[in-house]
């Protein structure tokens, strides 16, 4: 029992909370890396009040349906009868939880620098009613330094003291949509502050979600972390991907050598080339530390050329595709072509940074239509690299379409797809997953790329 003379300090009463899971757990961004982690806090045993600014997903949230094809609403739904999750798109209750975890995006801005508007917003929310007590962990994937010099300054503001009066972390996110063999809770969690109550406590606060935490001497070592792991795979896809130009020009099929390859115990790890990089991570994060880098003098050729590398390949594909179009004696121009697949990978709808969409704008750039056929987006949502294709259906995958179109482009290679029926009725198809031959379908109109 404290002694009547003693006042709590805010670390260790914010430490009981989450010793006893009666810390109400904040969650500012309720899309692919918040809504799951919203779930494992609440098998955890805490409360959830979830923050978006999406109208529509707070609603259905609130109604516990699932708001994405892997992320079930089932799990909602005892919590919403309980009382012990609510999503809410009202940032003045920002207040309310003792631990404010951030996870909004981070993207690139046209000219391939930072965009942090969404975390400087956040955090100025956060700072309008930031009390005592609190402890705020960004999540959002970002260059290091972030947390200090971006996130303390606007926090800090309001006369509240980081590591004294409030608490800041950063954890890494590390999801990975539609894998259904690591969710949340199985995948240890890097966490990472710059002072000891702060590390403390969030190694007590993920210690009590996932199955292991991982601590890190500073929030710039936590932030280093996650881009080195998403910056080892941008580089050895780039590596793929120009190992399949290469082979290509040499008539060697570079997924054969890759399988064979794979054989190898030791010394060798499998990647897949493809039509370009998607998603919330991989095609960003190399720019993001090369971005800083330049603060310091210090180049990262490296790092560099392997986004450089990746972000030709749709650009490739195309030249494939036209030239491929051309040798049936059809123009390219006034081509039609059906992509197969939206989402930037297999099983998910996530169209976030998608090469399908660069190779729509591509194809048609060259004077040719494009349709696209996609059984997880049945509508092209809106996006900031391509907002006037918002909206567009996606066409029914039949005998008819297939036969109506000049080409068929596989993009992202979904499940559940019949790629028999593709075979069997396509002038061509050009295929940049190697899908066709996965299912075993070979013959002249099949072409890799």
């Amino acid at each position: 029992m404290t002694p009547p003379c003693e006042t709590p300090s805010p670390s260790g009463s914010l430490g009981r909370l989450l010793a006893e899971r009666r810390a109400l757990i904040g969650i500012v961004g309720l899309g692919y890396v918040g809504l799951p982690l919203a779930l494992a806090a609440l098998r955890a045993g805490f409360s959830v009040l979830g923050f978006d600014i999406d109208p529509g997903r707070v609603a259905a949230l609130n109604r516990g349906e699932g708001t994405f094809h892997h992320i079930p609403g089932d799990g909602l739904r005892p919590a919403l009868a309980a009382g012990t999750f609510a999503a809410t798109g009202d940032m003045a209750r920002l207040n309310e939880p003792d631990a404010v975890l951030i996870c909004v995006p981070t993207p690139l801005t046209r000219h391939r620098e930072p965009d942090l508007s969404y975390v400087e917003a956040t955090a100025r929310a956060v700072a309008a009613v930031l009390r005592p007590g609190q402890i705020v962990v960004l999540e959002s994937t970002t260059y290091p330094g972030t947390t200090d010099e971006v996130m303390r300054p606007i926090l800090e503001a309001g006369g509240l003291r980081s590591g004294h009066d409030f608490f800041l972390a950063y954890s890494p996110e590390r999801e990975d949509p539609g894998n259904g063999e690591f969710d949340t809770a199985r995948i240890p969690k890097v966490v990472g502050a710059d002072d000891d109550a702060g590390r403390t406590l969030a190694e007590a606060l993920y210690g009590a979600l996932v199955v292991r935490t991982v601590p890190v001497s500073s929030a710039a070592t936590a932030e280093a972390v996650k881009l080195t792991e998403n910056i080892f795979r941008s580089v050895n896809i780039a590596l793929v991907n120009e190992l399949k130009l290469v082979y290509d020009a040499m008539g060697i099929d570079v997924w054969e050598v890759i399988q064979a390859a794979a054989t190898k115990p030791f010394g060798f790890m499998p990647f897949q080339p493809g039509p370009g990089l998607g998603g919330h991570c991989i095609p960003i994060d190399p720019f993001y530390l090369a971005w800083k880098a330049r603060e310091f003098d210090v180049p990262a050729r490296f790092v560099e050329l392997a986004g450089e590398v990746n972000t030709r390949m749709p650009y490739h594909v195309v030249e494939r595709l036209a030239a491929a179009v051309d040798r049936t004696g059809r123009a390219f121009s006034g081509a039609t072509v059906l992509v197969l697949g939206l989402a930037y990978k297999r099983n998910v709808e996530d169209t976030r940074e998608s090469p399908a969409l660069k190779l729509i704008r591509l194809i048609e750039a060259r004077g040719a239509r494009a349709l696209y056929h996609d059984p997880l987006v049945p509508v092209v949502p809106a996006t900031r690299e391509h907002p006037e294709f918002a909206g567009r259906r996606s066409q029914p995958l039949t005998a008819d379409t297939v036969r109506a179109v000049d080409a068929v482009l596989i993009a992202t290679d979904h499940d559940g797809v019949d790629y028999r029926l593709v075979a069997e009725h396509a002038r061509l198809v050009v295929d940049t997953r190697n899908v066709m031959a996965r299912h075993e379908l070979t013959g002249a109109t099949i072409v890799k790329a």
